[in-house]
């Protein structure tokens, strides 16, 4: 597989931004939410919208989704004419979409036909939606726009690419795919191991606790029964990640063991990464992201500080201080061949003061 285009600025003979639009539609669509924002040449944020997470399968449905919160990007910039379906004349001067759940080139190839289909831009590229996080932990702009990136949200994945533009990718179709954790395998596994406690199978755990409090009732299994009756969401599991990591940290050994696990996954797909590009040995960037690693839990982020330290001591590990959606919109901007200030500007506007990029070792 390929990287995504347009990293190292505008192709020749595309056309430059006119007309007063703003130079770049970021879209950064998730699991959970889909962000959109538009990005002045100068990296001023002009109008910017949230929406609801893709949709699992790449459809007709993923474009009729973006579409209402494209519009509402574009009447918080001020401008007219675009229609709450997104039909009207062009927003800006180019598109980067980022996208969960478009895993295979042709999904990235069809996805970016269907944008070009709406008007929204000149020029549009579709990169899965770890290609944001990397670019969101490179410099401004990137001399060299090479290293890892490790998402884990809902689910996990993970993109190299190395300095002459190789890249590696992972399938990140869930279970069948080799994958494990993220939140919502955390939260199937809380329940798994909550129930086995419940019924005698398992070790005790304080994971009973959390998932019966989550959820407003008296047994796991009610929890249970309620997915299998279509009652409760079992998407919904994906809530239980935050008190899971509360109770690791108590000390409960059941949830230890799953952020140990978890640790161990985000560093067998970032060190799998280093190995197949032949970087072993080099200052690789290790970018992390995603809701699970941007909450810096020190039990999961020392775990992987201390990991990837021991088997690769040359990189360099950091989180995204930034939102994806900011990662899209440099990667725009690196593609009109802006400069350094800029994605400065840019990135200042989403900065949160005092918030550190590191990882400290776990105790």
């Amino acid at each position: 597989m390929t990287t995504c285009r347009g990293w190292a600025g505008q192709a020749a003979g595309e056309p430059a931004v006119s007309g007063g639009l703003p130079a770049v539609l970021a879209i950064d669509g998730g699991n959970s939410k889909t962000d959109v924002v538009l990005v002045a040449a100068d990296g001023t944020v002009r109008g910017r919208a949230r929406g609801p997470g893709v949709p699992r399968k790449l459809s007709a449905g993923t474009v009729a989704m973006l579409a209402p919160v494209v519009a509402a990007a574009a009447a918080d910039a001020g401008m007219a004419g675009t229609g709450p379906d997104g039909a009207g004349p062009a927003v800006a001067g180019h598109t980067v979409a980022c996208m969960a759940n478009a895993d295979l080139p042709e999904e990235e190839q069809l996805l970016g036909e269907m944008l070009r289909a709406q008007g929204w831009s000149a020029t549009t590229q579709v990169a899965n939606d770890t290609f944001a996080v990397l670019r969101a932990g490179l410099a401004d702009p990137p001399a060299r726009p090479w290293g890892v990136a490790v998402t884990c949200g809902a689910g996990i994945n993970c993109v190299g690419v190395a300095p002459d533009g190789r890249t590696v990718r992972f399938l990140a179709l869930g279970g069948i795919s080799g994958d494990w954790g993220g939140g919502l395998g955390l939260g199937f596994e809380a329940l798994w191991w909550a129930i086995r406690a419940e019924d005698g199978r398992g070790p005790q755990t304080a994971l009973r606790g959390v998932v019966t409090a989550h959820f407003g009732v008296a047994d796991v299994a009610d929890v249970t029964i309620g997915i299998h009756r279509g009652a409760i969401d079992e998407g919904r599991l994906h809530e239980l990640a935050p008190a899971l990591f509360k109770a690791a940290g108590a000390g409960d050994a059941v949830a230890r063991d799953l952020v140990s696990r978890q640790a161990g996954e985000v560093c067998a797909l970032a060190l799998t990464a280093i190995r197949r590009l032949g970087l072993d040995g080099r200052a690789t960037p290790v970018v992390l992201g995603g809701g699970l690693l941007t909450a810096r839990d020190p039990l999961l982020g020392g775990w992987i500080t201390e990991r990837l330290g021991a088997a690769a001591p040359a990189a360099t590990v950091r989180v995204v201080d930034i939102p994806p959606v900011a990662g899209a919109a440099l990667m725009g901007l690196d593609h009109t061949g802006a400069g350094a200030a800029a994605c400065q500007r840019l990135r200042a506007g989403y900065l949160v003061p005092g918030r550190s990029s590191g990882l400290t070792p776990a105790g």
